[in-house]
């Protein structure tokens, strides 16, 4: 009985690609930015092989460590983007040749003509913002007259923010599910998310109670696939949300990275047959975005103290893969969005080889290396890694 499970650490991007200037980005590591920080301490992650990987640039005080004891790779993204959802989709085997539609003037008024009619409330703001900057410039004329706060980023988003105690959660997302109708075709933005927040006045705080609307896949991924063949595909964290449910036999979502650990090492004990994808989401949300370079260090050394229990509970005939979906360069001043970056690839298991495979053309390649080790016929995009 065969499982395979892949952790994505959301935004670990390990240097910029020759085509990161083209996206905005200018000499962005995410890697290379949280290394200079002392609450780096990743001597699993280090044995693993993960300052082997090709190209990657950290500080000098760093232990690279000798010989990998796992399968190391550098990922090369190789769809038109640097959002989450693009990212997911490559790693699950679906390239997009077209970026997603961003919108850095906001969104035009027949979109939001449309949205406001269907609501029955006005919307506030409409432009790229910081979502905890949003909330505090726009809090206020939010809770007096009920308006919702629509704004955007870099990235192929609609968010919209409001109080709980002005529209309560379900409510939000009913409202975010309209806002999916609308956003199709053209303006078939990568997700809706609803940002929910509590608090006062110049005190407003988000919640956790956030939650993606993604545009269903263009096509099948891995996903599909698997379930198809009568697989389990087990989603932990937001990967459900960011495949729309597609080819999802089991989900659970979780609070953040702490949780998403902890939802993993269950499943480590559980019997399945297939796959269990998991997205530690902190990365990016809290720290990435937010330019908290010590936060993001912190983060990772946490996960690597989970790491060995993950590691113990491995049967025989598992496997575990260590990715990114794009980089969020902490240290980054220039905007607060992602990065246009590399990704490591970790892959261990009882019957996987260590070593160094150098540099992959596609994501995808995790995908049919995942097809590939289940036992799969079926072959989409991408290169098998064993």
């Amino acid at each position: 009985m065969k499982r395979f499970f892949v952790i994505v650490l959301d935004s670990f991007g390990i240097g910029e690609m020759p085509d990161a200037a083209s996206f905005g980005d200018f000499g962005v590591n995410t890697i290379g930015a949280v290394s200079e920080s002392d609450k780096l301490k990743v001597p699993n992650l280090r044995d693993l092989g993960l300052f082997q990987i090709d190209g990657v640039k950290v500080s000098e005080r760093i232990d690279r460590g000798t010989k990998p004891s796992a399968r190391i790779a550098r990922m090369t993204e190789k769809s038109a983007g640097k959002d989450t959802t693009i990212g997911h989709w490559e790693i699950a085997g679906l390239i997009s040749d077209k970026p997603l539609p961003t919108y850095p003037n906001g969104f035009p008024k027949e979109v939001l003509d449309e949205f406001s009619a269907k609501t029955g409330r006005g919307v506030l703001c409409n432009k790229p913002y910081s979502g905890t900057q949003v909330i505090n410039d726009y809090g206020d004329e939010h809770i007096k007259t009920g308006d919702l706060i629509v704004y955007t980023s870099a990235d192929s988003v609609f968010q919209i923010a409001a109080h709980e105690d002005i529209v309560p959660c379900e409510q939000l997302y009913e409202y975010c599910r309209i806002a999916r109708q609308i956003l199709t075709g053209e303006h078939g933005v990568g997700r809706v998310i609803a940002r929910p927040f509590v608090g006062t006045s110049g005190n407003y705080t988000r919640t956790p109670h956030r939650h993606d609307f993604s545009l269903l896949p263009p096509g099948d991924t891995m996903l599909d696939v698997l379930k198809a063949e009568g697989k389990d595909v087990i989603a932990v964290g937001k990967i459900n949300d960011i495949f729309a449910g597609k080819g999802v036999t089991e989900f659970v979502y979780t609070s953040g990275n702490e949780e998403g650990i902890e939802r993993t090492l269950e499943y480590l004990d559980k019997d399945f047959e297939g796959l269990c994808f998991v997205n530690l989401v902190d990365y990016d949300m809290l720290y990435g975005h937010r330019r908290d370079v010590d936060g993001y260090a912190a983060a990772l050394t946490y996960f690597d103290e989970k790491l060995p229990a993950i590691l113990s509970k491995m049967r025989p005939d598992d496997a575990l893969l260590i990715t990114a979906d794009h980089g969020c360069d902490p240290s980054y001043t220039k905007t607060t969005d992602h990065t246009r970056e590399y990704t490591p690839m970790i892959l261990c298991g009882d019957s996987i080889d260590p070593g160094n495979i150098g540099t992959r053309e596609s994501f995808s390649d995790i995908a049919a290396t995942v097809l590939d080790f289940l036992g799969s016929q079926e072959r989409l995009a991408g290169k098998s890694m064993l």
